[in-house]
């Protein structure tokens, strides 16, 4: 059992995920493809992806055991990581006390291979090979399917700041899923080791991720900026094609009743999605998208949060029933859960 513990200021500096993180989404679906669990939602994927890694699975997967501790330098939480390139070179720059002491800690576990001797010393060739190896994997094992990923990641991040607007920093923290229990002030979750996790007003960040598989993680080391790292709802059929799974033309009852385009914006804000990426999707113009998703919002079938110059649409419960029901209609599966 993991344990969070809040203090009043800590309950103040709870935030959301702007979007998924490079590397945790690498770590996770690294430990995820070598676990044989969540066949639905990641069978397909691993079946494509493990024939594609020889060389960036070799270098990883030993640092990233299915199960059991996984050193933190993996998945910094300070400097820049708004790219992958900077994201990595924030973890290249890790100091070498740390790389030793997590490194060892690592060993007392799982037997590691000779490499990485030279790896918990901070040798610079061996810090080279470990950032390319990332490079590769995610080019290789996660960009083909990164706009699910995105899509999936930014609908939990609607849906739970849904959660905080009607409930507030505690309705959010009690809507995570089955695998957590709000118990103020303490946030209990479902973990594999006795963890406790002291606040001490320094908030905390709830990440959502796509391949973090079954229940939440967080850091092992308690001092470093605090991180809950949590499951999501996955599209179905999401592994099969970029743009997910498409109504057979002539075949579409949801086309013929709401209009193609209209059905087609509909099941993309399923999981959410922004004015700009439905439009690329569609290959229409963006005026176009607009209006089609004011008729969708005006029968109470999507809702749209704002920010600054951008617009975020995701399906209410009503379009998400017209969706399921067309799912069913259809002979295709409804959107894949996780145990959250």
């Amino acid at each position: 059992m993991l344990r969070i513990h809040f203090t009043p200021e800590d309950l103040a500096r709870v935030r959301v995920a702007p979007g998924p993180d490079f590397l945790w989404e690498i770590t996770n679906s690294v430990q995820t493809l070598q676990r044989s669990d969540g066949e639905r939602v990641f069978g397909a994927w691993r079946r494509w992806a493990r024939p594609r890694l020889p060389q960036s699975r070799r270098l990883l997967s030993p640092l990233l055991p299915p199960y059991g501790y996984s050193p933190d330098f993996l998945t910094p939480t300070s400097g820049d990581r708004t790219t992958l390139r900077a994201a990595i070179d924030t973890l290249l720059g890790t100091p070498r006390p740390r790389l030793r002491t997590e490194l060892t800690r690592l060993a007392a576990s799982t037997r590691l291979p000779g490499w990485t001797r030279a790896l918990a010393e901070g040798d610079a060739d061996t810090l080279v090979q470990l950032g390319d190896a990332l490079h590769a994997y995610q080019a290789q094992a996660l960009l083909p399917h990164w706009a699910h990923v995105r899509a999936d990641v930014e609908a939990d991040r609607a849906r739970r700041l849904q959660s905080l607007m009607d409930g507030g920093t505690e309705g959010l923290l009690a809507g995570l899923g089955p695998g957590t229990r709000w118990c103020p002030p303490v946030l209990e979750v479902a973990y594999p080791v006795d963890q406790h996790l002291y606040l001490a007003g320094r908030g905390l960040l709830l990440q959502p991720s796509f391949f973090c598989w079954p229940t939440p993680t967080t850091l092992a080391d308690g001092r470093l900026p605090p991180v809950l790292v949590h499951p999501i709802h996955h599209t179905a059929g999401w592994a099969s094609g970029a743009a997910g799974p498409r109504a057979v033309a002539g075949r579409d009852p949801l086309g013929r009743l709401l209009g193609r385009t209209r059905a087609e914006l509909l099941r993309a804000a399923r999981t959410g999605c922004s004015t700009v990426e439905a439009a690329r999707l569609l290959q229409v113009t963006h005026p176009a998208v607009s209006q089609h998703m004011n008729v969708l919002r005006a029968a109470g079938l999507i809702t749209t949060v704002r920010t600054v110059g951008r617009a975020f649409h995701l399906a209410t419960a009503e379009g998400r029933a017209l969706l399921t029901a067309d799912d069913h209609g259809a002979g295709r599966g409804g959107a894949e859960a996780t145990p959250m």
